[in-house]
């Protein structure tokens, strides 16, 4: 097994326990012993932050991965370290001093009315330093390749943290405002961990100077920035409107998009060390592995993504009854959310070819317009359908946005995703769903999803078999 799958595997394994984990405290614990208005408060609050990050990292975390391995000297790759771990701070100090200044015109523009003590504007930023800081350090590990520690800190760590947190407070052992202070330590209790693993692999040499072409990583880091800030608009603007209007909402809204995220799972896995590997071959001008990486990347995050798909959508009725009735409103979300990540996924390396080529600066154009499409979307849509409005405007971004990147990287590279093995695998999909839908069983939820479940991995794993796609799977395992 080369070293790309190795990690993907490992990194796969992280992200599935995350999930569960997660899925276990956004569909039980919170509606359980902390309630849908809390459950909407904290991940409101969490989106807001995500919404800061961008502004913050300054896109220093992609300039890292993009540059690192064109410095071939050990001297120019430390400076390149330092510099991106120390500017983040000018950013940082204008950001607070715009806080010590302006509080309360900031305070109004979160979407927010309590009467608790808890300092939420402080929660916000004091979480998006962390955030931004969390990510920089991560890429650093990820040009040295070694991103199955860092991928558990940010997929496994923050949901295993809330669960704990949860138990915490169901058994009384502190409050709300308490439990939100915790969270916040959690935060940082992981930066530390992150920084001191970092430096564990590599402690970069001090040098009194800056890279060379440090305009052009300011230049790509800023475009980056713009990108990211916008790209965060397309992330959280949803759950922050849907904020303004009920926390209830905030909270079937993101256990929807969350288990649609589900299928992402093999690409986040794969993308924490194919970005690096995708970075050095474009440097080098290996326009045959950029090829190759794209190609395999796609078909077998589309294959496994594939049954993913048809497990999530296939078992829904099913699992929502597992959960609070009312959770179930947002059953659609789902359903119209997945189809988009499933898209996504189709597209294999895609996005990381594009935003670490010459033409990274079309990054910043579907960014900004993809969160102007997303803000209007949502604006239009929320008010008249409510909860199925977001996910009608999200779908409707993730098309559009995602067309329009394979159609630069085929104008720009003459290089596209798909192949004929694409064609089987979403012929395939699509007719174990339209069989498997109409399919419902009388047993108890739980044996009807174990049930549903085995029969459409035993159908799917035949059908790919027999389609002859399996040995795309152990050729990408032995050559990646």
């Amino acid at each position: 097994m080369g070293f790309i799958a190795k990690q993907s595997f490992y990194n796969l394994f992280s992200i599935g326990i995350g999930f569960l984990i997660g899925a276990i405290n956004v569909l039980f614990l919170y509606p359980i012993y902390m309630g849908d208005s809390r459950q909407g408060l904290v991940v409101g609050l969490l989106a807001i932050s995500n919404l800061i990050q961008p502004f913050l990292s300054f896109g220093l975390q992609h300039a890292l991965i993009k540059f690192y391995s064109g410095f071939t000297e050990k001297k120019e790759q430390d400076s390149l370290l330092w510099f991106v771990i120390l500017l983040p701070l000018l950013f940082i100090a204008f950001l607070w001093g715009v806080y010590f200044f302006f509080p309360d015109t900031i305070q109004e523009l979160l979407p927010i009315s309590s009467t608790s003590n808890f300092p939420y504007l402080k929660f916000v930023l004091y979480i998006a330093i962390s955030t931004a800081y969390f990510e920089l350090f991560n890429s650093w590990l990820r040009v040295h390749l070694k991103s199955v520690f860092a991928n558990f800190l940010k997929e496994l760590y923050p949901r295993l943290l809330i669960a704990i947190l949860i138990f915490g407070f169901s058994f009384k052992w502190f409050d709300f405002d308490q439990f939100m202070y915790y969270l916040l330590g959690g935060y940082y209790f992981r930066l530390f961990l992150i920084i001191g693993f970092s430096f564990w692999i590599h402690r970069p040499k001090w040098h009194w100077k800056l890279p060379s072409g440090w305009q052009s990583i300011l230049r790509y880091s800023g475009l980056i920035f713009l990108a990211g800030a916008a790209a965060s608009f397309i992330l959280d603007i949803d759950k922050a409107m849907l904020l303004s209007f009920s926390k209830e909402d905030v909270a079937y809204y993101s256990v929807a998009v969350y288990i649609a995220a589900v299928i992402e799972a093999p690409g986040r896995a794969l993308f924490q060390i194919i970005s690096p590997v995708v970075a050095e071959a474009l440097n080098v001008n290996n326009k045959e592995r950029i090829r190759q990486l794209l190609k395999k990347s796609s078909t077998n995050l589309l294959l496994i993504s594939g049954g993913i798909f048809l497990l999530i959508n296939l078992n829904l009725n099913d699992f929502y009854q597992l959960i609070a009735p009312e959770y179930q409103v947002a059953f659609l979300v789902v359903q119209l959310i997945s189809f988009g990540k499933l898209y996504s996924m189709s597209m294999g390396c895609l996005n990381q070819i594009i935003s670490n080529s010459q033409y990274y600066h079309f990054v910043l154009f579907f960014s900004v317009f993809s969160a102007l499409l997303a803000v209007g979307l949502n604006f239009y849509f929320i008010p008249l359908f409510g909860l199925l409005g977001a996910a009608y405007a999200t779908l409707i971004v993730m098309m559009v946005i995602n067309t329009l990147k394979i159609g630069l990287i085929g104008w720009k590279m003459e290089l596209h995703p798909y192949s004929k093995d694409t064609l089987k695998i979403v012929a395939c999909v699509a007719l174990i769903f339209i069989v498997f839908q109409p399919v419902s069983l009388t047993f108890s939820p739980t044996i009807n999803i174990l049930i549903k479940s085995s029969a459409i991995a035993i159908v799917y794993s035949s059908v790919v078999f027999f389609l002859g796609l399996l040995k795309e799977v152990r050729s990408y395992m032995k050559k990646a």
